[in-house]
């Protein structure tokens, strides 16, 4: 291929500019080609069984996860859970990793109502409900997506719309979770059936080979501009 190329760029160029712009292009090839993996991403999904939220928050159930999930992540959530009281919710907790004083809890009520919160404990200032919707907060069908950046904070979306934007954490490193749903010991069970699937995403994207790759044509393509121009000059 890189033959076929240096005929071509030759024909339509002097030889000295199709050497040189193969020299720039040949490295982006196997770099398109191959689809280079980001050593620093990092997945793990868990299915929470319905059981694990047939309990009190002060006894709720934490989930450990194999990967640590640092400052650039995101959380995908389906509820897939059939609620048995009308007054039970599925409530999880994602706790920093380093302050388990501090974590962003979710929390999805029962049919028919849909009531949905997002809420935000700090060391300093404690607990606030930062989104709530008492009626159609949310649905089966649609998937919550929970994600942080070290640019934008964290933001929230149920299906396409976008419930908090940009919130300031002061960063976010996820290890754990922990999930409950009944409000008091004397409680009917919330849940009585169905699971809920987490699915967790993290990576540093200047750590992925393709995140270079509009800087280096930029550059390649400026220092052809550059020898043509002064190779124009002279002639």
């Amino acid at each position: 291929m890189n033959k076929i190329l240096l005929k071509i760029i030759s024909y339509r160029f002097p030889t000295r500019f199709g050497i040189f712009i193969l020299l720039i292009t040949m490295p982006l090839f196997p770099a398109f080609a191959q689809s280079p993996m980001n050593k620093s991403e990092h997945l793990d999904t868990v299915e929470v069984p319905f059981n694990a939220f047939n309990v009190i928050s002060h006894n709720a159930a934490v989930f450990y996860l194999e990967h640590e999930h640092a400052t650039n992540w995101q959380i995908e959530i389906q509820n897939k859970l059939l609620y048995a009281n009308p007054n039970g919710n599925a409530v999880i907790r994602l706790y920093d990793n380093l302050n388990t004083e501090k974590y962003v809890e979710v929390g999805m009520g029962s049919q028919p109502d849909y009531k949905f919160w997002v809420a935000v404990n700090t060391p300093t200032d404690g607990y606030f409900v930062i989104h709530e919707e008492r009626n159609n907060g949310w649905s089966p069908d649609k998937i919550i997506t929970v994600q942080h950046s070290s640019n934008s904070g964290l933001s929230l979306t149920v299906g396409q719309k976008t419930v908090v934007d940009q919130l300031d954490v002061a960063g976010f490193t996820i290890k754990n979770f922990a999930v409950y749903g009944m409000g008091s010991s004397t409680d009917p069970p919330a849940i009585n059936s169905g699971s809920m699937i987490l699915s967790f995403l993290s990576g540093d994207p200047i750590q992925n080979p393709i995140f270079y790759m509009p800087m280096i044509v930029l550059a390649g393509t400026a220092a052809l501009i550059i020898v043509l121009v002064k190779t124009k000059k002279r002639t």
